[in-house]
């Protein structure tokens, strides 16, 4: 029997030790705990640990000093949002930095990056539980929720199944669909890619199922439509959303009888197409709204696929962009170039609502501006949502105590239960401080959470 990776918590806030022990063990993973950094020194051996866990801000002694104590990879986390504490961490010798509260997934992803890179130093150590598979071919991220999509790539890709990509704008929904027809036995003939969104309504049904010659003003020659040419392959309708209702009729009939027929046109044409369609919109809705046709709508679902937005990815973000930039470099033909710290960390901080494709013209941007072999954070020209430092806290704000543990608290409680106890006596932005989070991010926290705001008194 092999034995369990070797990890040590040490937080003095018993709360979140606690829930942290549970997560950690329900992932398989044998934790001790400590609440100083004297107690985990008088009371184990560091370098009987694969990974060490510890808060930046302990009484005594801060978290790093136990950096200076073993070899063991030491992630630091801290309850302040601050850049310049997670770069002094680091430059000390930490292997990562979270920021308090975290997700779930977040600590478990970056305790996965951690020992994926630093490997363990036991020989019989297995790989954590869940080992994650190799991503499929063009697209990069490691996060449980990619995984997920990979594995369901996969399985799709091997029948004729319709399917419908769900997904914010910029979060790479044609590269989906790529990844499936790449992966059938659709593969050796090209994909055919339409954004329904970008051709005119009057010519929309003319470009999909094509046209006789004299069909309607203009139609001087018989034309093939887009669906005919992905006979044989596979047929991606990106923004379907954006489709008018006589198109839809006509695709719901091209699904159901496997035939197109030309506008203009009397007779019937077989065609043999696998459709993957995609929207950043509630189709649901738009049926409810009478703007999408109901048999359509269940026509295209039979296999939804989710991409998770960029925020959402945990540290998929830090490599992602540094393959972006690595490809960005080599398309402009400039030197080989790296993200300063200071980068690094904004990239991380920042919520990206225009996903990859907002990151990939940031580092873009970055790049042309570059004039040094280091990438500084300015040039990346996004707003940072990096709350202030430890320093600008106000000593009353720090007197303020987190709740008492609760037995059976998680990480999602203990950020429930601090709001609603502190927010009678503090603001939004002494509530975010505390945390150390943005107030956006609080704002959206309240909404995921059902969590309402104070309501002001009427003067």
């Amino acid at each position: 029997m092999t034995a369990l990776t070797q990890v040590l918590v040490v937080e003095d806030e018993a709360v979140i030790r606690t829930a942290l022990k549970r997560l950690l063990e329900r992932h398989e993973y044998q934790v001790s705990e400590a609440g100083s950094v004297k107690e985990s020194l008088d009371n184990f051996n560091m370098d009987d640990f694969d990974v060490i866990i510890s808060d930046l801000r302990l009484p005594g002694a801060p978290g790093t000093d136990l950096i200076k104590a073993t070899s063991t990879p030491v992630l630091i986390m801290t309850s302040y949002s601050s850049i310049r504490s997670a770069i002094d961490s680091m430059k000390l010798g930490a292997v990562d930095y979270i920021a308090k509260p975290f997700e779930h997934n977040e600590i478990i992803e970056s305790l996965a990056k951690v020992i994926r890179e630093h490997g363990n130093r036991k020989q019989d150590i297995p790989a954590p539980a869940n080992d994650f598979e190799p991503p499929v071919h063009g697209m990069i991220g490691s996060c449980p929720q990619m995984m997920e999509l990979f594995r369901r790539i996969r399985k799709v890709a091997l029948t004729n199944s319709t399917v419908l990509v769900n997904g914010e704008s910029g979060t790479g929904k044609e590269l989906v669909a790529r990844a499936i027809h790449n992966l059938s036995n659709r593969n050796k003939e090209e994909m055919i890619s339409v954004n329904c969104a970008a051709i005119p309504e009057n010519l929309i049904e003319s470009e999909l199922f094509g046209h006789e010659k004299g069909a309607f003003t203009g139609a001087t020659a018989t034309r093939t439509g887009l669906v005919e040419a992905a006979s044989g392959s596979t047929l991606f309708l990106d923004e379907i959303g954006e489709l008018p209702l006589e198109a839809q009729a006509r695709l719901l009939r091209v699904l159901q009888e496997n035939e197109i027929r030309k506008v203009g046109s009397v007779q019937s044409k077989k065609v043999d197409v696998r459709l993957v369609a995609a929207t950043h919109r509630d189709l649901k809705q738009l049926v409810i709204d009478g703007l999408f046709r109901e048999d359509l709508y269940y026509r295209i679902n039979v296999m939804a696929l989710l991409i998770p937005p960029l925020r959402e990815r945990g540290n998929d973000i830090l490599e992602l962009a540094d393959a972006i930039l690595l490809r960005t470099c080599k398309r402009l033909k400039t030197a080989v170039l790296k993200f300063s710290n200071e980068a690094s960390l904004a990239i991380a901080n920042y919520s990206w609502p225009g996903n990859v494709r907002e990151l990939e013209n940031a580092i873009e941007r970055a790049v042309v501006l570059a004039e040094e072999t280091t990438i500084a954070a300015e040039l990346l020209a996004i707003e940072s949502e990096a709350v202030t430092s430890v320093s600008d806290i106000s000593a009353n704000d720090s007197q303020i105590s987190p709740p008492e543990p609760v037995e059976e608290m998680s990480l999602e409680d203990y950020f429930q239960h601090f709001v609603l106890e502190h927010q009678d006596s503090m603001n939004e932005t002494q509530l975010a401080k505390k945390l150390g989070i943005s107030r956006k991010c609080l704002w959206e926290r309240r909404q995921r959470f059902g969590i309402p705001r104070k309501k002001k008194h009427a003067i």
